[in-house]
Order: structure tokens, then sequence, then C-alpha cells
């Protein structure tokens, strides 16, 4: 029997994937890249250090992913964490668990990632074309014919779609796969930003930019109502705030904003104390520190570039001696450091974006092969497609599992 010819465009985590299995599943294999090297997006994630998965359980994984979620139930049952630790050790590269159950290469490097992954492709015999951009799927009744590249027709039996989504656009990923997906037939929800850091209106932010907040709560408040909260790490910047929890709140404030919403963040800079025990460690601040500065005691409390801040927010003078400061001072004081709010306006561009929301909807793809259900020989895989999860490895994951399913499937596809 002929082997199948396979195209795979886009050399991220879900194209590299795609092709190998392709490959060692006896397909004859070529991998269109357009940027000079392939997985140049892999090599910077995770602050390049490359969060590959976590070892979160199938329920709990999907469960990061939102509505779209239950479509990787096939991908996951086929290949998932524990199948691509051991299919990354094969490859000798070695892996630590982190906190939180997120999987990292135990070099700390993710182009240790990318380069296993290259060898392995190439190893397996694909054909890897770099700086070749596509122009176009060939497809005559409604079957795979072919693509033009580089103004060339090449024919194959299978198109593997996986050139990413928007998001750092200067990676390659500058949604050619959208397009390409809609002159196909398909429906695109629309795409945008996710995981993404968020703009705040007034000087606050900037004021404390750089300041790192660990051990903090912030909940998200949609029309005055909260619709969800996260516990960690939230840093400030010149234009607003980012870090993990914002990142995995930035999906609903985004959509959020895009309606007409008003968001507004409410940041609990002291979640061990209930409102009773802050008031109490207050008094007690208060009644053995008298002779001090307001902004002195508050030096106990909060990080030294918030001091001014809280201050000018509450309204009460730096010099303010601590004696002095009455009932409804404090209160002042206790609301603020468990209520700081900052309004949302805005999001940061696809430029900064850690992925993309929207894409394929996942109604038109058969969950157990990736096939287009339109297009006979079209397979998609990775950020393309409408799901998306939160930080913590779930997003590479959903690449690498749907890469690896397009691959296989792509392989044993029949006329």
């Amino acid at each position: 029997m002929k082997a199948r010819r396979v195209i795979v465009i886009g050399g991220g985590p879900a194209g590299l994937m795609a092709a190998g299995q392709a490959a060692e599943a006896g397909a004859e294999t070529l991998l269109l890249e357009k940027m000079k090297r392939v997985g140049l997006k892999l090599c910077i994630t995770g602050k390049g250090r490359c969060n590959i998965t976590n070892i979160a359980e199938i329920s709990d994984f999907i469960s990061h992913f939102g509505k779209t979620g239950p479509f990787l139930r096939q991908a996951f049952a086929r290949f998932f964490n524990t199948d691509l630790m051991e299919f990354l050790n094969g490859l000798g590269l070695e892996l630590v668990t982190e906190r939180g159950g997120r999987v990292f290469p135990a070099s700390g490097k993710a182009p240790d990632v990318q380069k296993v992954l290259l060898q392995w492709n190439k190893r397996s015999k694909v054909r890897i074309k770099n700086s070749a951009t596509v122009d176009k799927i060939l497809i005559h009744d409604k079957r795979i014919t072919g693509v033009v590249s580089e103004g060339r027709e090449i024919p194959c039996d299978v198109v593997i779609l996986a050139t990413g989504g928007a998001s750092y656009p200067a990676t390659g990923s500058t949604g050619d796969g959208y397009r390409l997906c809609e002159s196909a037939g398909h429906t695109v929800i629309p795409i945008r930003q996710a995981l993404v850091p968020l703009v705040t209106s007034g000087g606050a932010a900037k004021r404390m930019a750089e300041l790192n907040l660990r051990n903090i709560n912030v909940r998200m408040l949609i029309n005055g109502r909260k619709k969800r909260e996260q516990f960690g790490e939230l840093v400030f910047t010149e234009f607003g705030v980012t870090g993990p929890t914002i990142l995995t709140l930035s999906g609903e404030a985004v959509d959020s904003l895009r309606s007409g919403a008003k968001v507004t963040l409410s940041i609990d800079l002291k979640p061990a104390l209930d409102e009773k025990k802050l008031d109490a460690r207050l008094q007690r601040d208060i009644a053995s520190r008298g002779k001090e500065q307001i902004s002195s005691l508050l030096r106990g409390l909060l990080a030294r570039e918030m001091v001014p801040v809280c201050l000018d927010l509450i309204g009460i003078p730096a010099d303010h001696p601590v004696c002095n400061i009455s009932a409804k001072e404090r209160r002042l004081l206790r609301t603020w450091l468990k209520d700081f709010r900052l309004e949302v306006v805005g999001y940061r561009p696809f430029a900064e974006a850690i992925i993309t929301a929207g894409g394929i909807d996942t109604r038109e793809i058969d969950p157990r092969t990736m096939e287009s259900r339109k297009i006979k020989g079209l397979f998609i895989a990775g950020e393309l497609l409408d799901i998306q999860a939160d930080t913590g490895g779930y997003n590479l994951q959903a690449a690498f599992s749907t890469g690896w399913l397009a691959g296989q499937s792509a392989a044993q596809i029949t006329n």
C-alpha cells in the first residue's frame, strides 16, 4: 500500500509532534515552517523554562479549559501527561515536577525541548523546510489534494494545520491558520487575547511598577459582582498588572470588557487575617508604636513601594502620628488592606498574550482523530482550535496531545 503523503503546516509543539508521529506511522511527511527554524515560540514559553505539562488527573485537567474542555477527552485518553513525560524521557530529556504539579525540563531551558523534538523528527525521516509560507490549501471535491507554498504546488493526501494562534507574532504565530481554515469552509470563533496582562486606570500601578506581591488573593468583579478569584502572585507594571493570578483571570476579563461590562480587581493584601484579626493587629501596633508616624507603622504591613500609594488613596498624611489615628482612619486602613481596588480598562496586545482564545469551532472537528468534518484529509491541531486553559502546563499538553492524535490519524487515513 502506497504511503500517505502528509504535509504539516507549522513547526510548533503540535506540528513537531504531528509530523514525527505521522512519519513513524509510515507516512511520507513534509513539515513546512514559515520561520527560519522550528519551535521559536516553544523556546520562550514558561519564561524560557517551558512548562511542558501538569500531573493533574484528566478530569481536573479538562476543568481548566472551560466549556470546550470536554472536546479534549478523546485526545487525552490516547496521549496524556504520563505518556508525554515518558516520550520525552525516551528522547533523553530529563524532567522535574514543581509546585502545582507543573512539569519542566530539569535543565530549566525551554530550547532543550525544541532540540530533542527536532532531532526526533529528523531521525523519523521528516523532511523539514524552513522559511516556507503556505499561501493556499488545495481542495477538490471536499478532499485535500495539496498546498501552494512559495508559488509552487505540492501534492499530498493529508494536510495537518498546526500554525498556532495569533499570540507572540514575532515567533511566526500571525493567524495564518485561521485564514486557511476559513478558506476551507471552517468557522472561526472570534479570536482574542488570553493569559494576557491587564491595563488599569489611574496611576497606582505605575507608582508600584515591578513590585511582585506573593500570597495575596485577587477577586475579579464584573459589574460589581464577584465572578472569580485567584490566590498567588501579582506583579505591578507601568500600565497595570500581570503575574499568575492576573493571567489566569484575564480571559474572562477580556471577554467582559469586549461585551462592555465593568471589570474591577479587588486585592486582599492580608488573606491570612480576617477583618476581626486584622483590626486586632492594627490596634496592637497603634498601642505599641504611638510615637511613630503612620508611614513607619505601615512599613511593617506593606512593601515599601505600597506605603505612599495606600496613604494617598485613603487620604492620610504620611507624617500623621500613630497615636492620633482615629477609629474611622483605622477602619479605612483595614478596608483598604482587605479590598484594594483597581479598575481594569483594557488588556495588552497579542504580542504580549501567552495564548489565543477563540479559533476553529471544535464542533467541526472529529475529536477522535482531529480530522475536519468538512474536508477529507484536513486535520487541525494545537492552538488553532477553540481550546484555551489556565497557566500551569495545560495548554502545551493540549498542543502535544492533539498533535499526536492528528499525526497518528493522518498516517492511517484511507482514500
